[in-house]
């Protein structure tokens, strides 16, 4: 008989009906168990991996906030923080001239969940140092809170008060823009959406306050501050802070002797430094930034011996609502000697710090300046003792700023548009051009200089405005996109975000219709003006050229149909996959990077150029996809004005042999309006009197016939 275990025995106990009552109960639990785990799966599997990366337990998230950019995410019903891109909260631009966005997870108390680099364009990462250093620095917020102070790349880690961070090196200017973009969004959303974060009042400084003042003046009505720590304050201080300071600071004059002036305010500002000094001061700021001007008479300085400026300095914080508040020096004087109208305390240092205008500090609010004392509490350990004192400007400096009524809330592609009103006329007067260009042709061809004339100014426009400054170079990428969105619900609001992109591909699609592949290909096309360019110096350098066997030619200009497909294919399968393997295209390398980027992109368009010196417009030919979908829409365009005779071809070959780089003349004398890009020097040969072979041969017969006729019997008259 088997031995019963001790929960064998227990379950004997249990009467048989309670007994089926569990069972059934357990079975239930059982059965119920595997749907509530997939009903918080499949809640999770909606939630963007970006997301989950920055809150692992999200399990749903919440509607766009309507008074900040902000995603609410929860746990069942429980806010676990919000998610956010620092684009929608702040404009630093990077050493590239764009920003750098990120995307944020904060926390219901303040602290970063996750941080990810969503897109920079910063040089020193993309072809310099790899991103993965940029990555590191972004990482090491991840767990701290917005409440603390940080420090970026400090030499000396020495306090025990800020948060110090590693910096990366050859790369100061990026990773400062980063740091503040992080900060600056981040409080931004603290004080708007969580709770004992402070909410911003509509406070301005009063510009037009202005009245005469010496220094002691200032300081009698409170706008010139004074910070003073005495001998008999020191006295008060904790023992062993006492003893540190007597035995390291002589105390015959205060060990904290401290102006404080914020510049920025006018009746500071000029009483200070003068009319000149302060339009400098003025130029020296971003709107709504601050500038504090600290002048330190004491034995403790607000910076230390290592002081580096232009950065933070580690004795000197400010804080407001318990949330940091960067100073910044901005090295005023470091091409001028400090000047003032006024006569100024003789001092031992003098700094102006910034405060950023996107920070969420309110000058008129409260809030405490410190300084941070490193001292040895014995031969093993080191502590830091700070100093506090609260700032408090006289209102009357600030007027209550009295808030435009929100207007209605234009649609982002809009604005854009709005603001590149003079790109937008300028495109659409050259795109009038082109059209009446072709229009005219015929009679436009029948002038040669002016013709050429008219092509260099058209492909210089192409490649320095289209391309270089405005950006718009099509691509690849944009016909798949294209695709992807007829099949997933069209919105033409994403396309209208670019309004140089949308428009140059409204006019390539009605004129494919009308003139086919070339309008786009030989006029508007950036890198195919480029190639033209290779093309010209080329021909000015005397460089043979090298000419492809007709076998050959027909076969090689296949690749670029196959590459289209291939992409369309796999833009199904993986559209990310599908944008990177589009680098087949050397547009944003050439076109959009200016050929500064990683070297085997720089490399791959340079060599696909160096190809344009032997082979006419290589890659138009051979390789480019974008041409390739241009060419099957423009197959059978409405109009074929390029002007053929019947001797095209039969005997004549010199347009196809001499003329058409691109090979786009058969040898029967008709064109292919599918590879030709309509650069129109088959017209001009016509229209020659001189260049074409035809009208030559024409002239001579007509001589010829006219020597070989009957002359005349002349009748003499007696």
């Amino acid at each position: 008989m088997r031995t019963l275990t001790k929960h064998h025995r227990l379950f004997c106990h249990i009467p048989g009906k309670i007994l089926s009552y569990l069972i059934v109960i357990l079975h239930l639990f059982l059965w119920l168990l595997p749907c509530s785990i997939v009903s918080a799966q499949t809640d999770a599997t909606d939630i963007p991996a970006d997301i989950i990366e920055l809150f692992p337990n999200a399990t749903r998230l919440g509607p766009l906030d309507s008074e900040i950019p902000v995603i609410p995410v929860f746990q069942l019903h429980q806010l676990l923080g919000y998610v956010f891109q620092t684009d929608d909260l702040t404009d630093f631009v990077g050493f590239s001239g764009d920003s750098i966005n990120l995307l944020i997870g904060l926390d219901t108390q303040g602290s970063f969940s996750g941080l990810k680099v969503l897109n920079h364009h910063e040089p020193i990462f993309i072809h310099g140092l790899g991103e993965k250093p940029m990555m590191d620095f972004v990482q090491q917020y991840q767990h701290h809170s917005v409440k603390e102070q940080y420090i970026i790349g400090a030499d000396e880690k020495s306090l025990n008060g800020p948060t110090y961070f590693d910096g990366v090196t050859r790369a100061t200017v990026s990773i400062l823009v980063i740091h503040d973009t992080i900060i600056t969004s981040a409080l931004k959303v603290a004080r708007k959406k969580l709770q004992g974060f402070a909410k911003s009042t509509p406070f301005i400084i009063n510009d037009h306050y202005f009245e005469p003042h010496d220094i002691q003046s200032l300081i009698e009505q409170g706008y010139l501050l004074r910070w003073q720590v005495t001998k008999e304050q020191v006295a008060s201080l904790p023992n062993d802070v006492f003893q540190y300071i007597q035995q390291n600071y002589p105390l015959d004059t205060p060990f904290i002797d401290l102006y404080i002036a914020f510049l920025n305010i006018p009746i500071i500002g000029k009483n200070l430094l003068g009319e000149t000094e302060f339009e400098r001061l003025k130029d020296n700021l971003k709107r709504g930034e601050h500038a504090l001007m600290l002048i330190n008479r004491g034995q403790y300085s607000f910076i230390g011996d290592d002081f580096v400026p232009q950065t933070v300095s580690e004795r000197l914080s400010a804080m407001q609502d318990q949330l940091p508040v960067e100073l910044r020096d901005i090295d005023f004087y470091s091409f001028e000697d400090p000047s003032f109208i006024t006569s100024m305390p003789k001092h031992n240092d003098l700094k102006v710090f910034r405060i950023k205008s996107q920070s969420g500090f309110e000058l008129q609010r409260n809030f405490e300046l410190s300084l941070s004392l490193l001292y040895q509490q014995n031969y093993l350990s080191q502590k830091h003792f700070t100093f506090t004192h609260a700032i408090n400007l006289p209102a009357h400096l600030f007027s209550k700023q009295v808030l435009p009524q929100a207007p209605e809330k234009k649609p982002l592609w809009l604005t854009i548009w709005q603001s590149r009103l003079v790109e937008i006329a300028l495109l659409s007067i050259y795109l009038l051009a082109i059209t009446i260009l072709f229009i005219k042709q015929k009679p436009l061809a029948s002038n040669q200089v002016t013709m050429h004339r008219i092509r260099l100014f058209c492909l210089l426009f192409t490649l320095s405005f289209i391309g270089f400054y405005s950006q718009g170079q099509l691509s690849v990428v944009n016909i798949y996109t294209l695709l992807h969105s007829l099949y997933s619900g069209f919105q033409i609001e994403m396309f209208l975000l670019d309004p140089i992109i949308f428009i140059l591909w409204s006019f390539v699609f009605v004129t494919l219709f009308i003139w086919g592949r070339g309008v786009f290909c030989g006029w508007l096309c950036p890198f195919g003006a480029l190639q033209e360019f290779v093309a010209l110096l080329a021909a000015k350098l005397k460089i043979k050229q090298w000419h492809i066997q007709p076998k050959v030619h027909r076969s090689a200009r296949l690749l670029k149909y196959v590459l289209l497909i291939g992409l369309i294919a796999i833009s199904c399968y993986s559209l990310s996959t599908a944008e990177k393997l589009s680098e087949v295209e050397p547009f944003k390398t050439s076109i959009t990077l200016n050929f500064v980027r990683y070297w085997p992109f720089t490399l791959y368009a340079i060599l696909l150029l160096a190809l344009g010196l032997k082979i006419h417009k290589f890659y138009c030919r051979y390789i480019c996809p974008l041409g390739a979908g241009l060419a099957i829409l423009g197959r059978y365009p409405l109009f074929k004005w390029l002007e053929r005779r019947k001797e095209c071809g039969d005997p004549c070959q010199l347009c196809r042999s001499k003329k058409c780089g691109i090979d786009a003349i058969n040898f029967d004398g008709r064109i292919d309006y599918s590879e030709c890009v309509q650069c129109l020097e088959c017209l001009i040969v016509i229209q020659s009197p001189t260049q074409c072979v035809i009208n030559k041969y024409g002239r001579k017969k007509a001589s010829r016939n006219l020597k070989n006729a009957p002359q005349p019997i002349k009748v003499v008259q007696p």
